[in-house]
This record gives structure tokens, sequence and C-alpha cells, in this order.
């Protein structure tokens, strides 16, 4: 049975999207640049989430471990240079 599994996988991809539209929000409001690389962090991950979904539930015969891994790790490396460079 599918259903549980595919709907928390869709509701992981919903909550990212929430996340990215308030930061955008936010971001739109104060301007501040670390909103903004924290949108494109969850922009990714809200990607990462679709992927997922399409992955195990979708395509199940097709592999996209690969793109999956690759796509939180340039979110999570997006997020870590938005520190960096706010930090400077």
């Amino acid at each position: 049975m599918l259903v549980l599994p595919s709907l928390v996988y869709l509701l992981c991809a919903a909550t990212s999207c929430a996340c990215m539209a308030l930061l955008m929000r936010g971001y739109m409001r104060n301007r501040t640049r670390l909103l903004l690389w924290s949108m494109l962090c969850f922009v990714g991950l809200a990607f990462n989430n679709l992927l997922l979904f399409t992955d195990l539930v979708l395509l199940p015969e097709v592999d996209l471990q690969w793109p999956r891994h690759i796509s939180a790790l340039a979110s999570v490396a997006v997020l870590i240079y938005g520190f960096i460079w706010e930090a400077d």
C-alpha cells in the first residue's frame, strides 16, 4: 500500500513550498539577503522532495537517487554559501 508514503512525500514537498513562499514574502518586505539564500535553499529542497515522490511512487523502475542527492547537496551548499557570504 503506497497511499500513506505517497501522502507523506507530497506533504513534505508542500511544506517545503510553503517555507519557500514565506521566505520569499519576508525577503520582498525586508530585502535581507539571508532570507534570499534560505528561500533558494528551500526551492532546491522542494525540488528534492518532488524528485523523491517521482522516484519512489511515480517511476519506481527508474533510479533517481543521484539527482536527488545532487539537488539536496546543491540546496544545502547554497545555504552554506549564503551563511558565509553574509558573515563577511
